[in-house]
């Protein structure tokens, strides 16, 4: 069992190689770990803990992310590689989310390679004022003919070319947008998940801002747990998917007055 404390009972005495194992148990337990939570476990300081964490990605027991490390095989990879990953339902997924779009108004959408398809996929719309967090999505918006385009300002997150920072957080709570268009990397029967805290943040800002919500998710997504539940399918309108999505997950989706389009 993962604990901060030594067998006298002193609290945050590891010694540096049992932190290290400790940390990869916690890895193994939550799929990811925080720089912030790990330095309250162990009484050190965050270089302290980024050290360790350095450490144990040149031993490739896990990939540093911001503010923390989750597991190599979980680890984010870069839009413009994800975006070939089940590219035929994303591109699928894309064209059908995109009757969604009202004919004038505002909206939201997140970053991810599916969203990124989505906003390749809008038709010229002079009359739709289009929100991101992401530069790749907001340049496919903008070259699709979007009235306007605002990209939500805060510091750049080299891994997506997203921003997810408090910063965006901040600006996004001062919102109010007809549709969000946002996607997940875990879906369960009970809501949507991320791995990472600040994303997490960020999307339940992104929910509260709009007044409809439309979730964009391929079947990979489904029945994959992550550290951080964002959302509940009481806060969802619409979710698009595959038709590999698993039914019996399908049906328990319906059931908290979900509208189901599988494509």
């Amino acid at each position: 069992m993962v604990t901060g404390k030594t067998a006298r009972g002193e609290r945050n005495q590891l010694f540096q190689p049992e932190r290290r194992q400790a940390i990869i148990e916690l890895l193994e337990q939550q799929g990811a770990v925080e720089v912030a939570d790990l330095t309250r476990r162990f009484g050190v300081t965050d270089e302290t803990i980024r050290r360790d964490l350095s450490m144990l990605q040149s031993q490739q027991l896990l990939q540093r992310v911001h503010g923390g490390a989750v597991k190599p095989a979980a680890f984010e990879p870069y839009v413009t590689k994800r975006r070939h990953s089940e590219d035929a339902q994303k591109q699928r997924i894309a064209a059908r989310a995109v009757e969604e779009v009202p004919a004038a108004g505002s909206i939201l959408i997140d970053a991810g390679s599916t969203l990124l398809r989505f906003a390749e996929s809008l038709r010229p719309a002079p009359s739709v004022q289009v929100v991101t967090n992401s530069l790749p999505t907001a340049q496919a918006a903008a070259n699709n003919g979007a009235g306007s385009v605002t990209i939500i300002g805060g510091e750049l997150r080299g891994e997506t070319m997203s921003i997810v920072d408090a910063a965006a957080v901040n600006t996004i709570a001062t919102l109010s947008v007809d549709v969000l268009f946002i996607s997940a990397d875990g879906v369960s029967a009970q809501g949507l998940m991320t791995p990472y805290s600040h994303e997490a943040s960020l999307k339940q800002a992104m929910i509260n801002a709009a007044k409809r919500v439309v979730a964009l998710i391929d079947s990979s997504k489904f029945g994959v747990d992550q550290l951080h539940r964002y959302a509940t399918w009481e806060q969802v309108d619409i979710l698009v998917c595959d038709d590999d999505a698993p039914a019996p997950m399908v049906a328990e989706i319906e059931a908290a007055g979900v509208q189901v389009v599988r494509v």
